[in-house]
């Protein structure tokens, strides 16, 4: 237990002075709102907002709004380590002049173990994003470890960590499939019973195959159980 979290912290910060030495990199802030309501023994349901803005781009220091964010998430759980989720997402960029607005429908499988207070996530998800020119077919993959920062039980008050990498392929007609990676690390306070509040960073290496970016974003998330 020790160790993984001496290896997260150590990887996590070692890399940060990395990233922002890349001349070509962006760095953006996505604040977010989630709230989850259990229907029953086996149904879910989750609703979110989120606002994403541009922090540094272009070698300054600047605000600006790209895009809201809405979405929500069905999910049935199949047993206690293995749920299926279906989501609806809805971005819109017209506002701020930054791009296509764009519908996503989302299918995901999620599979969870837990051990010595350690939680382990494997997540596959299939998404296809309909925007005004085109339609993009996407496959992700997240490895994810989380756990309380004080003892093998979450209690009210106390802190735990997230961290988690991710990769995605996307694919669509006439374009050359891009390959993203993404790693990211939060901590977060378990507030109340019912209200966690969760901020961190997430490192994104963009379309690495084909013309690769760099992006650092600022995550701020309330996650709401009602």
């Amino acid at each position: 237990m020790h160790y993984i979290k001496s290896l997260i912290f150590i990887i996590f910060y070692l890399c940060c002075p990395v990233l922002l030495a890349q001349d070509n990199i962006q760095s953006l802030g996505e604040t977010a709102v989630s709230i989850n309501h259990k229907v029953s023994q086996t149904y879910s349901i989750n609703f979110a907002a989120r606002s994403r803005y541009f922090l540094y781009r272009d070698n300054a220091v600047q605000y600006q709004q790209q895009q809201i964010d809405v979405f929500h998430f069905s999910t049935f759980s199949l047993n206690y380590n293995h749920k299926l989720s279906f989501g609806v997402y809805y971005r819109h960029r017209d506002w701020f002049k930054s791009g296509d607005n764009e519908i996503r429908f989302t299918q995901q499988f999620n599979y969870t173990k837990q051990k010595l207070g350690v939680r382990y996530g494997h997540r596959f998800r299939t998404e296809q994003r309909i925007l005004n020119t085109n339609t993009i077919y996407r496959q992700r993959y997240r490895f994810a470890v989380d756990f309380p920062l004080n003892g093998e039980k979450l209690d009210i008050s106390e802190a735990y960590l997230v961290s988690a990498v991710e990769s995605l392929l996307s694919l669509s007609e006439g374009i050359k499939p891009e390959t993203d990676i993404r790693l990211s690390s939060q901590i977060g306070w378990q507030i109340t019973e019912q209200l966690k509040l969760q901020t961190g960073l997430e490192y994104r290496l963009e379309a690495f195959n084909v013309n690769t970016s760099h992006q650092l974003f600022l995550l701020t998330t309330g996650i709401l159980k009602i």
